[in-house]
């Protein structure tokens, strides 16, 4: 079986820093990687420890994608079941210093889509107030959607259109990076609500990735007080990374495509589309955070390294 590895950003991935940041959880990491999958109550008595103490580290484990869980029917009742999903976690510090003309960053407000196609419940709001009507799609072409910091959908996707600086510069791309904050969606919030929500570039799939759920139980970091605390409050930064080998979530390989097969050369823009794969397994909806809502006070980040 392969091994996959997960790099750590300890700046975007503070929250899989803090998980880690437990002997306890460390030791559970190691015993579902060399036992297999596990049940709650096994992994207990393997760590001498409680029930409730075990759960809530399996929690904190979860919440940061370390390790995944499903439920199973038991002798009485339902079992939930854990595993682990990486076999090596590397922490990278980058050095941010030495950043030059060979990286571009283009940072795109999340209301600024071209393109859509969503299915209700569906939503947008800026950092003061609700934009239009709730759970209408029209809203989504409002001219207010520029001023949006977060908006939902439960299916169908948005895309932008980011300023191609290779084709104007006539320069290779090595790299390509998307980092955006996002989450599942669905009414009331729900933590265990798993969500596939993919991404395309000029119209070519790279990957998805599985968000756990739609969180609520906190106020988000930068979410203002008047949005209601039994909304979405908060999601998780992900950057996908797309280079010569292949497609990365987190350092993560989910795909096959390469800089190589995007056609960057070829289009004035980069078309990002993110959303929910009609095909998707778990079509849990999406939420996008930007400036002025969740734990990252950022939009949707395109990064090109030449």
């Amino acid at each position: 079986m392969e091994t996959k590895l997960l790099t750590v950003d300890p700046i975007k991935d503070a929250d899989v820093v803090q998980a880690l940041g437990s002997a306890t959880r460390i030791e559970i990491l190691n015993l579902l990687r060399l036992k297999g999958p596990l049940n709650v109550n096994e992994i207990a008595t393997h760590m001498g420890l409680p029930q409730s103490t075990t759960a809530t580290n399996l929690k904190s484990l979860e919440r940061a994608g370390l390790i995944q869980t499903h439920t199973m029917k038991a002798t009485k009742g339902n079992q939930k079941i854990c595993s682990s999903i990486y076999g090596e976690i590397l922490i990278r510090f980058d050095d941010r210093t030495n950043l030059s003309d060979d990286v571009v960053t283009v940072s795109m407000p999340i209301g600024l889509f071209t393109e859509f196609e969503v299915e209700a419940p569906c939503g947008l709001c800026s950092v003061n107030n609700v934009i239009g009507m709730l759970d209408v799609q029209e809203v989504f072409l409002d001219p207010q959607r520029m001023q949006a910091a977060l908006l939902w959908f439960t299916r169908g996707y948005v895309e932008y259109k980011f300023p191609n600086n290779a084709k104007v510069t006539g320069r290779t791309v090595r790299k390509i990076e998307f980092s955006a904050e996002l989450s599942s969606e669905t009414p009331a919030t729900n933590a265990n609500w798993p969500s596939d929500i993919s991404i395309w570039i000029n119209g070519i799939k790279a990957g998805y990735w599985t968000s756990p759920g739609d969180y609520g139980d906190r106020r988000g970091m930068y979410s203002p007080a008047w949005w209601k605390l039994s909304g979405s409050q908060y999601g998780k930064l992900k950057t996908w990374t797309i280079d010569d080998r292949g497609t990365w979530i987190d350092g993560a390989m989910v795909s096959s495509q390469t800089i190589n097969s995007l056609g960057i050369p070829d289009h004035h823009s980069i078309r990002f589309r993110i959303g929910i794969d009609e095909k998707a397994e778990n079509p849990g909806g999406l939420n996008i955070f930007g400036k002025g809502f969740g734990d990252f006070d950022q939009d949707i980040d395109m990064t090109i390294y030449f």
